[in-house]
């Protein structure tokens, strides 16, 4: 079977990924409501507004009646509340994409990264002493995967903040190089998407991370605020591409993004698939979802092993180390000098007793058993805390679901 479907090139209509990254108060939020408005064709009803910010999101719902082309109508809205894990972003995507969402904002995504529950506290969440950043990154890239497959267009928000680093020169003297305002996110996130800037004044400046040669004319001019018309500019460009089936595309999309459940559950999507989709994406396509399907277990099965020989690993570490302080223990307690119990000899003035008035010599006291044992014990290792059910969750593994939407 085929890993991949060879095909002569086309450019074709697609889904596109924004970031739009700034100091609180930079025109983060504002810009992207006036430019997810007019990426989803000026149509409120078409644009989903995910907000992690505590109801921040319901403060700009009166936002588009100053657009470029102004409207009463109001976006779609939705909070997601903490943890604020991969797995929940990934989830609060899927559930717009099934309210029939065309342009998705998410404000923001850098709680994913180190808000209550996301990637630190994932890597944190067993001994933060020796984080699983592998794990925590496993994770992080089921959420990019999510962004990328999805057939919505998203806009994320993204926190940032000036940012210093110690660095060693010569002679050992350390030095803090500043780094300047930088993205609060994973470290590749701004250039996995189509095109990231980061705002400045409130939106009218902006420093371009990454724009598309053919974007450059619309979100690459560093100056002006960016708009509705903008958003608008974008989506005829995306539109002026082979026209595609946009129901065979989305049936494209959702397939796509459920190979990483499995074999079984890819095979199960297929046959609820229609007929007349299944013919239109062809066998080679069913045959690409296949081998993803197998890739994501065997990749399932080697990270299970690899957690088993980490836990086993930190099991023997602490038995050691539990060991080590027995032995201490013991050591201190051979080293402890015995308390003498006998009575000093008699002073050559004092005169001796007679044999007839004389008494037995006081024997030494002996030390109880109790004691004996208390003594030589090693003190109690501390029983470690249970993990809190958000820890549980944020370590769970993320499986693939069949689609919410009622097409599945």
């Amino acid at each position: 079977m085929a890993i991949v479907q060879i095909r002569p090139a086309e450019r074709e209509g697609s889904r596109l990924v924004f970031a739009f990254a700034g100091w609180t108060g930079k025109g983060k939020t504002y810009t992207a409501i006036q430019f997810g408005y007019g990426l989803a064709g000026y149509d409120p009803k078409k644009v989903g507004f995910c907000d992690a910010e505590n109801k921040r999101g319901s403060l700009c719902a009166d936002i588009l009646e100053k657009s470029t082309r102004p409207t009463k109508d109001r976006f779609l809205i939705g909070d997601l509340y903490p943890p604020f894990s991969p797995a929940r972003y990934a989830g609060a995507i899927d559930d717009f994409q099934a309210a029939g969402v065309e342009v998705l904002i998410i404000d923001s995504v850098t709680h994913e990264w180190e808000g209550i529950g996301g990637c630190q506290e994932i890597a944190e969440a067993g001994n933060p002493k020796i984080p699983r950043w592998d794990l925590a990154k496993s994770e992080h890239k089921r959420f990019m995967n999510k962004l990328l497959q999805s057939d919505m267009h998203i806009i994320c928000c993204v926190r940032a903040r000036e940012k210093t680093k110690p660095e060693k020169k010569g002679g050992g003297k350390v030095e803090f190089i500043d780094y300047g305002l930088q993205p609060i996110q994973e470290k590749n996130f701004m250039f996995e998407v189509t095109a990231s800037l980061m705002m400045h004044d409130e939106g009218l400046r902006q420093d371009v991370i990454k724009c598309p040669a053919a974007l450059v004319n619309i979100l690459g001019r560093k100056e002006g605020y960016i708009t509705a018309d903008d958003g608008y500019a974008v989506r005829q460009w995306v539109n002026g591409a082979l026209k595609l089936d946009p129901v065979v595309e989305k049936w494209r999309s959702r397939l796509q993004a459920n190979t990483e459940g499995g074999l079984k559950h890819i095979e199960e999507c297929w046959a609820q698939t229609p007929a007349q989709i299944r013919e239109a994406l062809g066998n080679v396509f069913r045959d690409t979802l296949i081998e993803s399907a197998k890739a994501y277990e065997e990749h399932e099965r080697i990270k299970s092993q690899e957690q088993d020989g980490a836990i086993i690993g930190s099991t023997s570490a602490e038995q050691t180390e539990a060991n080590a302080i027995a032995d201490k223990a013991r050591a201190a307690a051979a080293l402890t000098p015995t308390i003498s119990t006998t009575t000093p000899a008699a002073s050559a003035t004092t005169p001796a007793a007679s044999p007839a008035t004389s008494s037995p010599a006081p024997q030494p006291a002996q030390a109880k058993p109790a004691e004996q044992s208390k003594a030589a014990a090693p003190p109690a290792e501390k029983p470690k805390p249970p993990a809190s059910p958000v820890q549980q969750e944020l370590v769970a593994p993320v499986k693939g679901v069949l689609p919410s939407d009622p097409m599945f």
